[in-house]
C-alpha cells in the first residue's frame, strides 16, 4: 500500500472519531486547503506567463538604423 493510500485511510479513521460538532470546522478547513492550493497554482501560472512575456521582450532586435 502506498503512502497516499495510507494517509487517506488515516484521515478517514480520524474523521470517524471526531465529535459531530467538529465536522463543520473540518469542512471549513478542507475548503481553506483547497483554496490555498488553487491560489498556489494560480500564482505559478501567472509567474510563468510573466516570464514568457519577459522573454519575448528580450527577443526584439534593433535594426541597423537603431530602431526596433
Amino acid at each position: 500500500m502506498d503512502t497516499l493510500t495510507k494517509n487517506r485511510e488515516q484521515i478517514i479513521e480520524s474523521i470517524k472519531t471526531l465529535p459531530e460538532d467538529s465536522l463543520t470546522e473540518l469542512i471549513n478547513f478542507i475548503d481553506y486547503l483547497r483554496y490555498k492550493a488553487t491560489q498556489k497554482q494560480s500564482q505559478k501560472t501567472s509567474k510563468n506567463f510573466l516570464l514568457s512575456i519577459a522573454a519575448l521582450g528580450n527577443s526584439v532586435k534593433k535594426s541597423d538604423n537603431g530602431k526596433y
